[in-house]
């Protein structure tokens, strides 16, 4: 099997997959478990791709996976300008990488585990 199932059933693990990426696109950095970063490492470098590319189809392609979240608020001049987790992809993380072919992301391990289950603990950055 290519992937993990997470102990979720595949629509769950679809949405939780989609969530993720989309925060780490926002954030570029996320603490979570191992074994579920190592499964959004895969949708996350993928999204960048799509985000290098930059044509039409891989906007739509990026745009059906990332969600609608926005991601940055900030003013310029007279105007308030509102920047979406997909405008962030295609402006300012992709092309921070145009020159890299793979490798976009970054697993750190955490000295200490999860209290309640002692699961390994890891932070999931944008390199």
């Amino acid at each position: 099997m290519a992937y993990r199932k997470l102990g979720r059933d595949s629509a769950h693990r679809k949405a939780m997959l989609r969530e993720m990426t989309t925060q780490l696109i926002m954030k570029e950095r996320i603490v979570t478990t191992e074994t579920r970063a190592k499964e959004v490492r895969k949708t996350a470098e993928k999204m960048i791709t799509l985000g290098k590319r930059g044509d039409l189809a891989s906007r739509r392609k990026a745009a059906a996976f990332v969600r609608d979240e926005v991601a940055d608020i900030h003013e310029e001049k007279d105007t308030v300008v509102v920047k979406s987790a997909l405008q962030k992809l295609f402006s300012d993380v992709a092309p921070r990488y145009k020159d890299r072919n793979g490798g976009y992301t970054r697993i750190l391990k955490l000295a200490i585990a999860r209290k309640g289950d002692a699961a390994p603990m890891v932070i999931l950055e944008l390199v």
